[in-house]
């Protein structure tokens, strides 16, 4: 009987070994749901990267025997190998095997201190609340801004058909402008011709030919009080003749004055058209000097407020030339200006035209003017670059990346030079909020 003890005592012995080696074999430290179909148990075990094949028992025994590390997924024995924290109610991760059992907490499930002694506590609970807290604010923030960024998308196409038909006034302004110049420029012309005319006649002696040309019968070279009162009139008051004391007054207090003191004193009066001006639209003061000096001011007018529609036409076109986004989400930016304080300095970021910067004492820098977008192929409006900035002392110019992040506001958040003369900006807008499908968050199985 006693030899029969034993034996038994040796069975049950030999079975709870054998099914103790069976489950730890089955639950195998440090790997994932994805890599459990490598560590099926069975005799051999192959080498995920192929290269060796060990027997079962050598994974996780301390020992590393494949080159990938893939025997010692629980242990640190491995320089290569990986081990899985599962941290179930947080997010999952891998961490070096050299962390294992090194008494320090890397996994907050603490898996990876299992014989060590430390003494880890599982947090993965109360982090996978915050993670989830935070992500249901970012959605938040998101719903939010594409909201916001609907509505801009809706006030960029209207401003773009605005700019559109701006664009339109100003080109039939230039036309009607052109037909005025031309006008001018023929009144000028005819006026040096006659001018000329009489003062050839005068130089030789034809005087009667002269005063025809002149159509007038008095001095030639001197302005009268009698040639203002019929010329001249009260800007807010045409219809009212000048009186004689007006007249006088506005010759210097003589019945007449000579051309040289005129040009120096009414004509200046007229030509600013403040107080007085001339009755006609083609003045016609009796000296075709005069009539010249007029016409040739009012082409320069004209000329003036051609070339002026002409530069708001070019700068119309180049701001309309701008990559503002598929729906000109981004044409509200221009325009517009975003300043931010970083220590001693305004960094202001002017979107499509300029980014500066200005210390205490009010020297400002150029850190680059718009250059183009610069983002991802999936989202190339995520970065704009502005470049060709004022040179860096023994360096290039100054550059600044501006990064674009979804905000339920648009402001400038931050301001960083990483490297000498480069800057980069983080720039909060609700344009640039782009549509999750699929949101990736934190998994909460218990």
């Amino acid at each position: 009987s006693t030899v029969l003890v034993s034996d038994m005592r040796f069975q049950v012995l030999v079975a709870a070994v054998f099914w103790s080696g069976f489950v730890d074999s089955r639950k195998v430290r440090g790997i994932s749901s994805s890599y459990k179909r490598f560590y099926k148990e069975r005799k051999s075990f192959l080498c995920i990267d192929g290269s060796k094949i060990i027997p079962f028992e050598q994974v996780n025994d301390d020992y590393c025997d494949c080159e990938d590390g893939s025997d010692e997924p629980g242990t640190s024995a491995c320089p290569r190998g990986r081990f899985y924290c599962t941290n179930l109610g947080f997010r999952p991760h891998y961490i070096p095997s050299s962390r294992v059992n090194d008494g320090i907490c890397d996994c907050c499930d603490a898996s990876d201190e299992y014989n060590s002694p430390a003494h880890c506590q599982n947090t993965c609970w109360n982090l996978g609340q915050k993670e989830r807290a935070y992500v249901e604010g970012q959605m938040r923030t998101l719903d939010e801004g594409l909201r916001l960024k609907q509505q801009l998308i809706e006030e960029g196409v209207l401003l773009w058909r605005e700019k559109q038909a701006q664009l339109r006034e100003l080109q039939q302004v230039a036309e009607d402008l052109q037909i005025k110049l031309e006008e001018h420029r023929r009144r000028k012309h005819e006026a040096e011709r006659l001018k000329e005319q009489t003062l050839k006649a005068l130089e030789a002696g034809d005087s009667g030919k002269g005063r025809i040309l002149m159509h007038s019968c008095c001095n030639p070279y001197s302005i009268t009080v009698d040639e203002v009162k019929a010329k001249v009139v009260l800007v807010h008051d045409e219809e009212r003749l000048l009186s004689e004391d007006e007249a006088l007054g506005l010759l210097g207090g003589g019945h007449q004055i000579d051309l040289t003191k005129f040009r120096r004193t009414l004509w200046d009066v007229l030509t600013r058209g403040d107080s007085v001006k001339v009755r006609s639209i083609k003045p016609h003061f009796q000296h075709p000097t005069l009539s010249a000096e007029w016409e040739a001011t009012n082409l320069k007018k004209v000329e003036e407020a051609y070339e002026t529609v002409n530069m708001e036409i070019s700068d119309l076109r180049k701001k309309l030339a701008i990559d503002y986004g598929t729906d000109w989400e981004f044409l509200f930016l221009n325009s517009q200006c975003y300043k931010l304080q970083v220590y001693e300095y305004i960094y202001t970021l002017c979107p499509f035209n300029q980014v500066t910067q200005k210390n205490t004492a009010g020297t400002e820098v150029s850190l680059g003017t718009w250059g183009m977008w610069a983002g991802t192929p999936k989202n190339q409006y995520s970065q704009m670059v502005y470049e060709n900035g004022e040179p860096c002392w023994q360096g290039g110019s100054r550059t600044t990346t501006v990064t674009l992040t979804c905000g339920t506001e648009t402001a400038l958040r931050s301001v960083k030079e990483p490297s000498k003369c480069q800057y980069i900006m983080d720039f909060q807008t609700p344009v640039a909020c782009q549509p999750v499908l699929k949101q990736r968050g934190v998994h909460s199985e218990l």
